[in-house]
């Protein structure tokens, strides 16, 4: 998963390195073809005890993603690549050239890096990565969706549910572009502390109540649930019944968490003869 170059004191070098490495791979088993862009820190803030949102001012404008994809995250001065998935709308760097990331505590040096280092107007180079995403063209068929997340795996997760809401938006500003079905998301964390954006989530919920709908999970929760959260908890895990009332021909699966939990619905999925071209799966931790 981690690839280590030289420690670099200047952003620049680093890219300038970056730009001349041939078939560099991270995450997955793609090799890297995006570019490399220089981007500032702009924004940060903690959405939960152990995990700090980045907000990053990226300056090259050909820089350009599909929601659900993640960044290569390269520190000057850390040797270590740190790899993160995007949790913004691709609308908002089309819009402000900014990407959000969402980065838990570990020991590993770039989420150290940015729980104890990382100050505003710091700097990094980021390059885009991934075959998980969601980027539907205009003409296509109308699907529907379902997000399985679990823990931090919301993050490319929240991508996709933000770029779903604009083109929602579109649609019904212009009446033109993709037309996208239903959308449910399910979101299992430990407790409602653990359970990031929710804010963001329940959002959108109320402003297409029609179109996008929520069900949080809490495996452990040991306090009580603010009645604002109330009515969109369940105490337990995502159970498969949950998720194969949902299984049409017209849906997509996008899982994102934990290993053994992507493997058990990926499973399940296609032991009720859901297409695996209908099942997207990330799972890097």
């Amino acid at each position: 998963m981690y690839r280590f170059f030289p420690p670099y004191s200047d952003y620049r070098k680093l890219i300038y390195h970056l730009k001349g490495c041939q078939g560099l791979r991270s995450k997955g088993s793609s090799p890297f073809t995006s570019i490399v862009s220089a981007a500032k820190v702009c924004g940060a803030a903690s959405e939960s005890p152990s995990v700090k949102s980045l907000r990053l001012l990226v300056a090259d404008q050909d820089f350009s993603f599909k929601a659900g994809q993640w960044v290569d995250f390269f520190i000057p001065g850390v040797s270590v690549v740190g790899g993160f998935s995007i949790c913004s709308s691709p609308r908002l760097l089309e819009q402000e050239r900014m990407i959000e990331l969402a980065v838990k505590y570990t020991n590993h040096p770039p989420a150290l890096w940015v729980h104890n280092t990382c100050t505003l107007d710091s700097e990094v180079a980021v390059r885009v990565g991934g075959e998980f995403f969601f980027d539907p063209q205009p003409a296509d068929a109308s699907r529907n969706l379902v997000l399985i997340a679990g823990g931090v795996g919301i993050n490319p997760l929240l991508s996709i549910l933000r770029h779903a809401a604009d083109l929602l938006r579109e649609r019904a500003n212009k009446r033109s572009g993709y037309e996208i079905g239903t959308i449910k998301l399910f979101y299992s964390a430990k407790n409602t502390s653990e359970l990031l954006f929710k804010k963001n989530i329940l959002d959108l919920v109320n402003e297409f109540p029609e179109k996008i709908a929520c069900s949080l999970h809490v495996t452990k929760q040991t306090t009580q649930i603010s009645a604002e959260l109330k009515p969109y908890i369940t105490e337990g895990r995502i159970t498969e019944k949950e998720i194969r009332d949902h299984i049409s021909k017209e849906t997509l699966f996008y899982i994102c968490g934990p290993p053994p939990m992507t493997d058990f619905f990926s499973k399940q999925l296609e032991n009720h003869h859901v297409s695996k071209e209908h099942i997207c799966f990330e799972k890097w931790w």
